[in-house]
């Protein structure tokens, strides 16, 4: 039997997510044409894989004992491509915290190494980009690293920016008027994550330090339709990077935070151990990533001046 590893891919990722819209966004191809391929493997082998319903997605008994085994089919055909020399293919990056705009920092690194070539993927979130590393899916991934699944296990990884952020405020906020805010003016107003409240520790991690005790979630429906929700509520704010694109829209301002600098943190993850094969072009982006540092000032911290979640100190000082 020939399977055809296109068709196993949109099996794991749909097994992955259990929703089919968000299995589709990841492979980058249409729910249509996910939903053809899984039909088209289910016939191959003779066996339904996945239950659809108007419930959602769950795995069949045949689907959960093909989940593993496909797994490491398609590590294997990543392997084989490797091992033929193929050294065309781009580095897999999977890339989250888009609310915080991870492009621009993974955009000057690749620059910065000559011919190399990636591929960014949108991650939903640590957990789910540290799995897609750990099975071989991506060669590594980007973003805010507070808390590796399992201790971390094969999992590294190194942390590249601390980048200042400021304050994003309507402007019909009692502080929008204001040059300069010290978190602590913010201990009396709402803070509004710009996705659920489960899901920015960096965001908990600050109103835990500066005792904003009224916080809010929100549905992630990109980053205009959350400016939009911060404009209409005078009594809330966010955070949002500070070398970041203004919001560009009116009724919001940035206001920079001092006394201390709250700073976020950006980290390149990967995968090592004894039976991994890194891709050959990651050690050109560590070393892309090492040079942006040092002439940007990417990794200053002075504790004084500074705030950093107590995971992202011991990252800077390991």
């Amino acid at each position: 039997m020939d399977l055809d590893l296109a068709q196993v891919r949109a099996f794991v990722v749909a097994a992955e997510e259990l929703h089919f819209g968000r299995a589709a966004g990841r492979l980058g191809i249409s729910q249509q044409g996910l939903s053809k391929r899984v039909a088209r493997l289910e016939a191959v082998l003779g066996v339904r894989l996945l239950d659809r319903d108007a419930r959602g997605v769950g795995l069949t008994g045949a689907g959960l004992r093909f989940l593993e085994p496909a797994r490491r089919a398609l590590m294997q055909g990543e392997r084989a491509v490797a091992a033929a020399g193929c050294a065309a293919r781009p580095l897999r990056i999977d890339v989250w915290g888009h609310l915080y705009a991870p492009m621009r920092t993974l955009a000057q690194a690749v620059d910065a190494a000559p011919g190399l070539q990636v591929e960014p993927v949108p991650g939903r979130d640590l957990p789910s980009v540290a799995a897609a590393v750990l099975r071989g899916e991506s060669d590594a991934g980007f973003g805010r690293v507070h808390r590796l699944p399992g201790g971390g296990g094969e999992l590294t990884h190194r942390l590249v920016r601390l980048e200042p952020v400021d304050v994003l405020l309507s402007t019909g906020h009692p502080l929008a008027g204001r040059d300069v805010l010290r978190p602590d003016d913010l201990r009396d107003s709402v803070l509004r994550y710009p996705a659920a409240v489960d899901r920015l520790d960096f965001l908990t991690r600050f109103a835990e330090r500066f005792g904003i005790a009224r916080r809010v979630g929100s549905t992630n429906l990109g980053l205009e339709h959350f400016v939009d929700q911060v404009r209409a509520d005078p009594a809330c704010f966010s955070l949002v990077p500070a070398d970041g694109p203004p919001p560009g829209r009116p009724g919001v301002r940035t206001v920079p935070l001092a006394e201390p600098t709250p700073l976020y943190a950006w980290s390149l993850l990967w995968r090592t151990g004894p039976d991994t094969d890194p891709h050959p072009r990651l050690d050109d982006l560590l070393r892309a990533f090492t040079t942006g540092a040092a002439r940007n000032r990417w990794l200053e911290y002075d504790p004084a001046r500074d705030w950093l979640p107590d995971a992202d100190q011991a990252a800077l000082h390991p």
